[in-house]
């Protein structure tokens, strides 16, 4: 009888009913003098009995300007030591927090505002070219008169009160210095007893989703979820206390909060942040500094690293595991991680903000095709199965269908948007993800791409990764994006966005072409090849391809006239 798509995660080692605040708590007690918590530009070293006290003490100060269980608090910053410190605290009094993504503007920051219905904001002034508080003050102008803490606006109801990071007198808002102090006021009993009272099923984090469809949606996170996923993707890498992890992927998204952060506390290893947001030569020195034995990245940032001029000037032997996701790793860069920065047992993560987020993940002893081929395989206690898109029906192994995932990490729903809710899960708790996949023989899952961004070009289904993954072949190509822009004749042409390694100083496309021919289906051939230098990124270091195809579209219209 012929394999069905379906597989199921291992379930040897038991979920943890806990909650954040009670894990760190019970970490703390096991490994008090462990370093905890190093960010660099902070110059920040703390041991887990001082990062506890750390903690306790905003938990406390939360409490005493009236913040109370299921009430959300918005974290607004690059990565410091204040995020992670609101992140447990938070955790610690049951009030949900909100990540919102340092580069949203004002609409964006007014809808997640609106949207969650925070009544207490934390933010730092500014972040790159971002001007926080010019962006605040456009949403709420009614800052200018207002109390600290006191603030009535019309755009955003709910919101009460502005902590500033920056520790700058500005009008409305509460200085971070400030509200640190008023945690005094509240004994350690308060806070225990309000800790004793949540429960792990609890609503404790909001995640926005990027909205590239729509408005975004607030992926709703609990304990449970994000507590086992950060466990057992470090469990995956045979984390123990011993290891030190470095984060610069940013906090905001589940990959530093949750597989960075969490994966650690629950450990009890080392979080280090190299600085406030991705800069390669920060990365390596801090690698080299402090010894680290992990590091966590995107394709992109592990790119940047690997062709930065004085990389050879940094000692990685300490290096010994790590992530990549975000997207698959091509071949060649597995190759030079594994090589040129010593992480021999580099995995790969999938999964997504719904899901806590990962879901899939290869193994440290995966065969090296496995795993820039695939994403590997179930995560314990989860459950994978590929439909047809269509039916509903499981398709066979190696047959390509949509992905979904069932188990403690799929969320509690979208915050305020049941219809949204009940579209995503269906019934049985099954996540429908939107993604393309295939299971092999062996459970491996390789995923094709995304259901909307399937290409049709004369009557043919094309799948952009497909090509992607070929043209990562060229020995001159260093990264590759390909996107559809509408034809007449086709109904879609094929556009490739392609970066050049850094020692080629030219290529043309007819260069490229050629190289494709004979090689890959005549249909699949690019039309249009154009030669960037960077992508349009997210802050989470992922390709926005709708920009790319936005400016094809243009560009191609453009020559017509």
């Amino acid at each position: 009888m012929p394999l069905l798509s379906y597989s199921k995660g291992a379930t040897t080692t038991p979920l943890m009913e806990i909650t954040i605040g009670d894990l760190l708590d019970r970490t703390c007690a096991r490994f008090p003098d462990n370093d905890a918590l190093i960010v660099v530009e902070q110059n920040i070293h703390y041991s887990y009995k001082e990062f506890q006290k750390q903690i306790n003490q905003v938990a406390k100060a939360f409490i005493s300007i009236g913040i109370t269980k299921g009430q959300r608090v918005g974290i607004w910053a690059p990565n410091c030591v204040e995020w992670v410190l609101c992140q447990f605290a938070t955790a610690k009094i049951g009030a949900i927090l909100v990540n919102v993504n340092p580069a949203y503007q004002s609409y964006e920051l007014e809808y997640t505002l609106q949207q969650s219905g925070i009544c207490c904001l934390v933010m730092a002034d500014q972040f790159k070219k971002s001007d926080f508080i010019n962006i605040l003050q456009t949403v709420a102008p009614e800052l200018a008169t207002c109390t600290p803490g006191a603030l009535k606006t019309e755009a955003v109801p709910e919101l009460k009160t502005v902590i500033n990071l920056a520790n700058t007198d500005i009008a409305g808002l509460l200085n971070w210095s400030d509200f640190y102090v008023q945690g005094t006021a509240i004994n350690d009993r308060q806070l225990a007893d309000l800790q004793k009272s949540l429960d792990f099923n609890d609503p404790i984090n909001i995640q926005y989703t990027s909205g590239t469809t729509g408005s975004p949606k607030g992926v709703t996170l609990s304990h449970a979820n994000i507590i086992n996923n950060g466990y057992f993707v470090a469990q995956s890498m045979q984390f123990t206390a011993a290891d030190r992890l470095i984060i610069p992927v940013p906090l905001y998204h589940c990959f530093g909060m949750v597989m960075g952060n969490l994966g650690c506390v629950s450990h009890g290893a080392t979080m280090i942040y190299p600085s406030f947001s991705f800069d390669a030569k920060a990365v390596l020195q801090a690698v080299d500094d402090h010894q680290a034995t992990a590091l966590y990245s995107v394709p992109t940032m592990f790119i940047s690293m690997l062709e930065l001029p004085e990389f050879s000037s940094f000692d990685l032997g300490s290096l010994r595991t790590g992530i990549m996701a975000g997207s698959l790793c091509p071949a060649a860069i597995m190759q030079a991680v594994n090589s040129k920065m010593h992480i021999t047992e580099l995995q790969i993560a999938y999964g997504m903000t719904e899901t806590s987020p990962v879901s899939t993940q290869t193994a440290y002893n995966d065969p090296f095709d496995k795993r820039v081929s695939t994403v590997g395989r179930t995560q314990p206690h989860l459950e994978h199965k590929i439909i047809d898109p269509l039916t509903g029906e499981i398709a066979l192994r190696n047959q390509t269908g949509e992905l979904c995932t069932k188990g403690y990490s799929v969320m509690l729903g979208y915050w305020q948007d049941q219809a949204a809710t009940v579209e995503a899960i269906q019934e049985g708790g099954w996540m429908r993800t939107g993604d393309l996949a295939r299971m092999d023989d062996q459970g491996y899952i390789c995923i094709v791409g995304r259901i909307k961004d399937m290409l049709i070009r004369g009557g043919e289904n094309i799948y952009p990764k497909e090509i992607e993954d070929f043209l990562y072949t060229h020995p001159d190509i260093s990264d590759v994006q390909v996107v559809g822009i509408p034809s007449d004749k086709y109904g879609e042409e094929l556009v490739a966005w392609i970066i050049l390694a850094p020692e080629c100083n030219a290529l043309s496309s007819e260069q490229i072409q050629e190289y494709c021919r004979g090689k890959i289906s005549h249909f699949k051939i690019p039309r249009y090849i154009n030669f960037v230098k960077t992508y349009p990124l997210t802050v989470t270091g992922k390709v926005q391809k709708f920009i790319l195809r936005e400016l094809a579209i243009k560009q191609h219209l453009e020559t017509q006239l």
